[in-house]
Order: C-alpha cells, then sequence, then structure tokens
C-alpha cells in the first residue's frame, strides 16, 4: 500500500481539477465500483470508500488451458545464489499437473483526476511468476489505459488479466517457475510472491487440490454405477480419483459385508481394483456392519496365513508347527492340522473313509441314550457323515488358505473364493494364470469322460449315505415299491427317492410318484407329515 500512497501522492501534486470535475469522476468512480461488485462478486474486496481514497482488490483468476504442468529446478545445494549458478548435475526438476493457479491481485486506488485525466494507481502481485514477467504486464495495463483515456478502464484491465495474460507472456502449456535468488530492476508496481520451491509448490498444490474439490462439489456428475447424475456434495471419491453415488458405493460395500466377500470390497472401476479406506468404510456400513467387516477381514488374513489353523474343539485361532501339530491355547487340545484329529505323533492321518468307518461303528454301538436325544444324536452323526464324504468326493482344498472348493462348470482354472487366490483344480498346485496349461499335463477344461466320473462318484455318495440311514433306522422304513430296498423318509417328508433304483415313490400309499405336483396335494397324500 505504501507504493499507491507514493503515486497517489505525487500525481495530486501535478495535477489540480475544479470542483465540477472532483465531483463528476467521484461519480464515475462509484458507480464503476458498483459495477465490479456485481460482476465480479466476491472477488472485489474494497479497502477504502471514502470520497476522494477509494482503494480496493481484484482477485482475477486467469483461464487456463484443460491443464498446466508448473516445473522448477530444485538444486542440492544450501544457498539459493548458488541454485542459478550450479551445474546440471546437482539439479533435477520437479513438475506438477495444475487446473487452477492462484488468482491475480490487482491492488488499485481511484485518484480524484480518474477517468478524466490520470489512470488508477495500481499494483499486481502473483504467486506463481517472477516480477519481471509481472512487469511486463504492468506495461500492457498502461498502454490499454493509453488507448482508453478518459474512460473508466478498470474492466478492459480486469478482462485482459484474466483471458489474455498467460498468452502474452508465452504460457501455453507449462510455466516454470523462478529463477529465484535474483532481483530484477523491474517495475515498482510488479510484486513477486514466489519465494522459493519448498513454500511455492506446496501452496499451489494445496490451491489447486481445494478449486478442484470446490468445482465437484459445485457440479453435476454421473455415477459409473447407476448412470444417474448427482450434485458433487452426494458422491463419495476415492484415493483412486474414482467418485460413486452415496447410495451406490453404500449398497455395494453392504452387500460384501453381507456376503462375507471383504477381500472384494475394491474400487467398482474394473480397470482400477484400488483399496477402499477403512475410514471411508466405516462411514458407510456404521459400526455394527463395520465391526463385521473388521471381523471378517482378521479372519481373511488368518485363513492366508500358512501356520494358522482354528481348533476343531472351540475353533480358536492356532500356530501349526513344522509337524502340523498345534495346541489351542484356549481349551489346550492337541490336534492335527492336517486332519483335525488328536495329535498322533508317528502315526498316519485317518482317511476319510477310516474316519466314516468309525463314526459308523459308534453310531451302531449302544448307548445310553434314547428317545428324543437318541434321535437328535443319530441325525447329527448323519449330518457329520454327509458333510465329510461330500467334501472329500466333490471338492478340492485351496493351497493358500486351505478351504473346500468344488467346481460345478467350467474349466480348471480356479478362483478362491475365499483369499482370491489362484490354482489348478486337477494338480492342486497354485498358479498365476493360463501358462500352467500350455505344457499339458494338466487339461483347461475336462473332458466327457471326468466329467461322467464325478457324476457317479456323486450318485454313489448318495447311495451310500441312503443305504447308511436305512441300517441305523431298520425296521422303521418302508420298501421301495420296484426293489424292495428299505428306505427311511427324511425331515417328515413323505416324498421318497429310493437309494438303490432312483425311483421316487409316496412313503404313504407307496405308489411311484412321476410329479409330485400330481400326487401330493389338499385333497389327495400330504407331503409333509410327522412319523
Amino acid at each position: 500500500m505504501s507504493v499507491l500512497e507514493e503515486l497517489a501522492f505525487a500525481a495530486e501534486e501535478e495535477l489540480e481539477l475544479s470542483a465540477d470535475q472532483i465531483r463528476v469522476n467521484d461519480q464515475l468512480q462509484e458507480d464503476e465500483l458498483l459495477a465490479m461488485e456485481s460482476i465480479y462478486g466476491e472477488n472485489v474486496i474494497i479497502l477504502d470508500r471514502q470520497r476522494g481514497l477509494r482503494t480496493f482488490q481484484v482477485h482475477i483468476e486467469p483461464k487456463i488451458p484443460d491443464e498446466l504442468t508448473i516445473t522448477t529446478k530444485l538444486c542440492t545445494t544450501s544457498s539459493e545464489m548458488e541454485m542459478a549458478s550450479t551445474s546440471s548435475t546437482d539439479e533435477f526438476s520437479y513438475s506438477f499437473r495444475v487446473k487452477f493457479l492462484p488468482p491475480i491481485v490487482l491492488t488499485c486506488s481511484f485518484p480524484t483526476s480518474y477517468p478524466s485525466h490520470k489512470p488508477p494507481h495500481f499494483i499486481i502481485s502473483v504467486q506463481w511468476l517472477d516480477s519481471l514477467k509481472i512487469s511486463g504486464m504492468c506495461s500492457v495495463l498502461d498502454s490499454i489505459w493509453m488507448e482508453l483515456q478518459g474512460q473508466e478502464v478498470m474492466y478492459q484491465w480486469i478482462d485482459w488479466l484474466q483471458s489474455s495474460s498467460l498468452s502474452h507472456l508465452g504460457i501455453h502449456q507449462q510455466i516454470i517457475l523462478g529463477p529465484y535468488g535474483i532481483k530484477h530492476a523491474g517495475d515498482r508496481r510488479a510484486v513477486s510472491e514466489s519465494i522459493s520451491p519448498d513454500s511455492d509448490i506446496p501452496l499451489l498444490r494445496r490451491y489447486n487440490d481445494e478449486q478442484v474439490l470446490e468445482n465437484f462439489l459445485n457440479n453435476l456428475h454421473e455415477c459409473c454405477i447407476c448412470f444417474s447424475e448427482h450434485p458433487g456434495g452426494d458422491f463419495v471419491r476415492l484415493p483412486c480419483q474414482h467418485f460413486f453415488c452415496q447410495n451406490c458405493i453404500s449398497t455395494y460395500s453392504d452387500l460384501h459385508v453381507s456376503e462375507g466377500t471383504v477381500n472384494k470390497l475394491l474400487c467398482p472401476e474394473l480397470k482400477c481394483r484400488g483399496m477402499i479406506p477403512p475410514g471411508i468404510l466405516k462411514q458407510l456400513l456404521g459400526n455394527e456392519k463395520y465391526d463385521r467387516y473388521e471381523s471378517l477381514m482378521l479372519q481373511k488374513t488368518l485363513d492366508c496365513m500358512s501356520d494358522a489353523v482354528y481348533c476343531p474343539r472351540c475353533e480358536f485361532v492356532c500356530i501349526e508347527d513344522e509337524d502340523h501339530f498345534a495346541q489351542c491355547s484356549k481349551c489346550y487340545f492337541n490336534f492335527c492340522s492336517l486332519c483335525n484329529g488328536a495329535r498322533h505323533v508317528g502315526e498316519p492321518c485317518l482317511s476319510p473313509e477310516s474316519k466314516l468307518q468309525l463314526l459308523e461303528a459308534s453310531l451302531k454301538s449302544p448307548s445310553r441314550i434314547t428317545g428324543a436325544q437318541r434321535r437328535l444324536e443319530l441325525e447329527h452323526k448323519i449330518n457329520e457323515i454327509m458333510s465329510e464324504r461330500e467334501v472329500a468326493r466333490v471338492s478340492k482344498i485351496c493351497p493358500h488358505c486351505k478351504m473346500a472348493i468344488s467346481r460345478i462348470d467350467g474349466c480348471n482354472k480356479m478362483v478362491c473364493g475365499s483369499c482370491g487366490k489362484y490354482f489348478c483344480y486337477l494338480c492342486n498346485k497354485p498358479i498365476s494364470g493360463y501358462e500352467h496349461f500350455r505344457d499339458g499335463a494338466c487339461e483347461l477344461f475336462p473332458t466327457v469322460s471326468s466329467v461322467q466320473q464325478q457324476w457317479q462318484e456323486r450318485m454313489n455318495g448318495r447311495q451310500a449315505v441312503g443305504r447308511l440311514r436305512s441300517e441305523l433306522n431298520l425296521g422303521r422304513g418302508h420298501k421301495c415299491p420296484l426293489c424292495s430296498q428299505e428306505n427311511v423318509k427324511t425331515d417328515n417328508n413323505n416324498h421318497v427317492l429310493c437309494w438303490a433304483c432312483q425311483t421316487h415313490y409316496c412313503y404313504l400309499c407307496r405308489k411311484v410318484v412321476k410329479r409330485s405336483s400330481e400326487h401330493f396335494g389338499p385333497k389327495k397324500c400330504k407331503q409333509h407329515t410327522e412319523g
């Protein structure tokens, strides 16, 4: 402000005006200030509005192309004076891109002789230019006044600084900061606020980020999931800079947490797959679901650890040794992590078939439990047998997290739904892609014979379970009307499938059932009865 005061004082000493001329100038100045406030709004800051001393600032945002590259040279020497003269081996260029630049600050003071005789006194302050370039801008404003002498000139000045100043300086795609530590004997009205790369770069980046966010919030955008337009404030922006509307990303996150697939809870953009920070997830899910998310993430992490196993009794996490034995620190059970049985040093693990034989023998042995408890015990044991046989027959164990996975259809390149890792369904080895199948050792797609064999094994498994049910409930079932093999019904369902000949028949009337909807109904046999 001292420069403006000096300029104003010198100008008023040189020229004296009549009272009428001063009054006309005063009215024109007031009208011009009102017009600027109406056009530029908050970008015009009135510092003093007294009669004969109108001082104000205008913050002018220069129009730039889509993006500008800001470049500066950083030097390893400590002195800024040495930076200008150091060799190229001691410096390197640092660049970053921006969409917004800090405003050009035009500080003006109206003399009493404006606009009839003298131009406004002004100072131009810029954060990202040196004083020599700013002096060139001051010269252009002087030339504009010479062309429009005697008229209001503020609008033309502001318009030129906003739309043409960068092209006048030869700035189209890149701005080079500096040089630093060099004082130019330029125009007194040119003020460079550029100090050093350490202060200029953070300020420019911070201003750009703030303006990008404000511009985003003040406009409508299309969600990449629902393809609907929403205000910027309704979006959630991820660190990868992809953004989605609050409703879609909340539903997406809730779905993965509900289904337990938290390892797939990534950025929905297909080519990105960046992580969603826990802080954003906590806002989207709420406390209860976020607790479930943390619990699932912990479980997934433990499942991916090669030496982490679960106690078969209390399901507490344990660490196995190199011999695959572990001791639970909660219930103190010593077990083998391969078969989940008791610790058996020097003895091989029992095969699934051996386990089933022992379980079948224990079921047939006399017990003190009778009545309903006996029935519940039998049902529980039968379910265990079915699960063990089914898992052992139609699934493979993921070599990464030990999760049982069954292939229903498709190729032998499997992806684990628990840990997301790939493995071969034939040899059960970890793989990374299709290279594993190029040498011909493992077929990518199963042959027809292997598919038929899997189907036959599954059917044989059902027959074994059905026969076991009949043996455990000997004398309490009914014979099949075709093959006379004894069958028992399951869960009070009178629609029975014979385990021997695969014939469907009614448990009540012993007739063959071709269509369930035709045989069972309100006026026909009841499909569900007790006993």
